[in-house]
């Protein structure tokens, strides 16, 4: 699975460098509380400096049924509540 972020409010705020980094990305809703631990995150840079965040790129997996299941049901609702949808990227 791969998340991509245009935009991370904890680093437009700076809260990443005043509160202590967890190593995982926390997604909350109605159900509760997922704390997913991605193997890799990578900050991709540009702009004529080379210093403007573009975007942040998160892979994890997800190996049990019922954590993928509870996972898509945050992805489903958080893509309604914002005018997206999920597909399939090729």
């Amino acid at each position: 699975m791969l998340l991509v972020f245009q935009e991370l409010k904890s680093l437009e705020r700076f809260r990443s460098y005043t509160k202590r980094f967890t190593n995982s990305v926390r997604l909350t809703d109605e159900e509760g509380e997922i704390n997913i631990e991605p193997s890799s995150v990578q900050f991709i840079f540009g702009g004529p400096e080379g210093d403007d965040l573009r975007r942040v790129e998160c892979k994890f997996e997800i190996e049990r049924e019922d954590h993928w299941e509870r996972f898509m049901r945050f992805m489903h609702r958080y893509a309604a509540a914002n005018g997206m949808v999920y597909g399939e990227v090729s």
